[in-house]
């Protein structure tokens, strides 16, 4: 079974993606938008599709150490419900959602378009 691991989010400083294996399964982000306010960590564990909706839990932190250790908590809670199916449907949506841009990027009509 894979391990967690995380990768800085390419797109923002301070941001970090939560991976299991090839599937991207949360996010710990320092909290942005309110100057002045005592510095936050956020996280966010759980996936879509591959989970039901209210399954996801997220939360503040005040350090990036304090919101690893609860996205670990939340995540013991979250994968012990889901199978392999889950992580199938969240990884056959994301190569169909590349395959889609791949063919708007050539020009290409869908099936349904044709």
């Amino acid at each position: 079974m894979p391990d967690l691991t995380q990768r800085e989010d390419p797109n923002r400083r301070d941001s970090w993606l939560i991976y299991f294996g090839d599937v991207h399964v949360g996010t710990i982000a320092k909290s942005v938008g309110n100057p002045g306010a005592v510095e936050q960590w956020q996280w966010l564990c759980g996936f879509y599709p591959g989970s039901n909706p209210g399954e996801q839990r997220g939360g503040t932190a005040g350090d990036f150490e304090q919101a690893r250790d609860a996205f670990e908590a939340a995540w013991r809670i979250f994968s012990a419900r889901r199978t392999e199916a889950d992580y199938q449907a969240w990884r056959d949506q994301r190569d169909w959602t590349a395959c889609k841009y791949e063919m708007q990027d050539r020009g290409e009509k869908f099936p349904w378009q044709i």
